[in-house]
């Protein structure tokens, strides 16, 4: 089939796609809809009201380009989870109400069912919250896709766990264990490990029931790049026969969208604080600047913020520091005076990508949440570590263990339980921020490996390059369920 012909076939087909409420789940499926579109698939995103904003840059810039991106909003199940309306995102919420998110979240499957049903899309992508769009796609005669908000390195780590409990036989919770059968020897304890293998939680009790979805699916889009986690692609498939995609780094991929800088939402505030961003690190040295963030939906409390502030400022390097806008009286007394023009501190948003990409940072100190880890390679830059929740402590596994291009904030166990969480000293972190942005040879070994994944990231999604190929064959298979669907169709119609 000639390139013209197979062109006209993806402008035929319709994609429905389907993000999670939370930022760091909506923003890559966002732009992978874009990239989507961006080979002329007509791609449709499914959100409520309040995410609809989120995202409204990207998918406006999308349209006034003439790629056929929109969105369809529906009704977030707020009555049904004790939220006020407009409450639709788990990073609007603390840690302690998080969960209200997972209730409410079955209360959307109706809405789900009566949007696929109306529209009938060719496909649907679906995050791997939604195990029940998989019933409903086979009951369309159309594919499923699973998005997974994650690498393939945390979902085989933490698939192994599952299976086989190797830290329901240490003695302690900061006794490690090796996981079994996993390409790299990965050690963990048991501290770290998500609160839902911890212990009870509302996705402990669906574990079964996506995973089955999963199986369902045609398979899962994964926002990374083979040459990063290629063996964890052959595990993942070898382990459950579930087919993979990667297509990212999809905020790469999407380098050129207006709306990628916008993000943000329509703040005012976000619009501020990304123009005073670049301008104070366009007055700076290449390489020279440290940037610290730990994404949407982090809380610490004032004693570390504190600590984290005197360990900034003992490191001696130029720092950008994002902080939430929700805390208070944390600083220490003379702080910004005694850092002026050397530390930059940032209240709320700030433009995370266009950050890691300025050419005056040197090095990130990061959460691991899986969108900055990906980020923070595909910036070429040495990472110190700081996890949190989730399944942050297995993400710096690979990014200090495997990856070789970071170090831990601190050496000491950690913990996802917040009222766990040990205190991270001044002096602890100014010495890890001294081993990524120092002299030395270990410093130099770091910044090598990073800029050398970073030439793998942005190669990869260049045409040619193993995730561009990679979104061209979902793309492709996806075409073909909907061709045969119309031959099916036709020939049904001529008898």
């Amino acid at each position: 089939m000639d390139s013209v012909a197979s062109e006209n076939d993806a402008r035929a087909v319709r994609v429905f796609f389907i993000p999670f409420f939370a930022t760091g789940h909506m923003i890559p499926l966002v732009d992978i809809a874009r990239l989507f579109a961006a080979r002329g698939v007509d791609s449709t995103v499914l959100v409520t009201p309040a995410n609809a904003a989120l995202i409204r840059a990207t998918v406006d810039d999308a349209a006034a380009s003439g790629l056929p991106l929109r969105t369809l909003v529906y009704p977030f199940p707020s009555s049904e989870c004790d939220l006020p309306p407009g409450v639709e995102n788990i990073s609007a919420l603390p840690p302690s109400d998080s969960y209200k998110i997972d209730v409410a979240t079955p209360f959307a499957r109706p809405e789900h069912e009566r949007l696929l049903r109306l529209h009938r899309p060719d496909a649907v992508v679906a995050d791997t919250h939604f195990p029940w769009t998989t019933y409903i796609a086979r009951d369309l005669g159309v594919p499923r896709i699973a998005f997974q908000a994650l690498g393939l390195f945390p979902v085989c780590v933490m698939g192994s766990v599952i299976r086989k409990r190797p830290h329901l036989a240490t003695s302690g919770d900061n006794e490690p264990f090796l996981v079994p059968d996993l390409p790299h020897p990965v050690h963990l304890v048991p501290s770290e490990l998500p609160d839902f293998i911890r212990g009870e939680t509302i996705i402990t009790g669906i574990l079964e029931e996506l995973a089955e979805a999963e199986k369902g699916s045609l398979g899962v889009v994964v926002n990374s790049f083979a040459e990063m986690e290629e063996a964890y692609a052959e595990h993942y498939h070898k382990v459950g026969s579930i087919r993979s995609w990667f297509v990212g780094p999809v905020a790469l991929a999407n380098a050129d969208a207006k709306g990628l800088g916008a993000r943000g939402g329509d703040d005012p505030v976000a619009a501020a604080n990304r123009a005073r961003c670049l301008s104070w690190l366009d007055a700076k040295e290449p390489k020279s600047v440290l940037y610290v963030c730990f994404g949407s939906w982090s809380h610490f409390r004032g004693e570390q913020l504190r600590e984290m502030a005197l360990g900034l400022e003992a490191a001696g390097h130029p720092f950008l520091w994002v902080v939430r806008d929700d805390v208070d009286e944390w600083m220490p007394d003379g702080f910004e005076r005694r850092v002026a023009g050397r530390g930059l501190v940032v209240r709320g948003w700030a433009p995370q990508v266009s950050i890691l990409a300025h050419a005056a940072v040197g090095g990130f100190v990061t959460h691991c949440g899986w969108n900055s880890v990906l980020e923070g390679v595909t910036a070429g830059l040495p990472m110190v570590t700081w996890p949190l929740s989730t399944e942050q402590f297995i993400n710096e596994k690979l990014v200090v263990g495997v990856l070789r291009m970071g170090v831990r904030a601190a050496e000491r166990p950690g913990s996802t339980a917040e009222s766990e969480r040990p205190l991270v000293g001044a002096v602890e972190l100014a010495k890890a921020v001294a081993r990524v942005m120092g002299g030395g040879e270990e410093a130099e070994a770091m910044r090598r490996r990073a800029r050398e994944h970073g030439k793998m990231a942005r190669a990869a999604v260049t045409e040619g390059g193993s995730s561009y190929k990679g979104l061209s064959d979902l793309i492709e298979e996806i075409r073909k369920w909907h061709a045969e669907r119309m031959s099916s169709a036709a020939a049904v119609i001529a008898t």
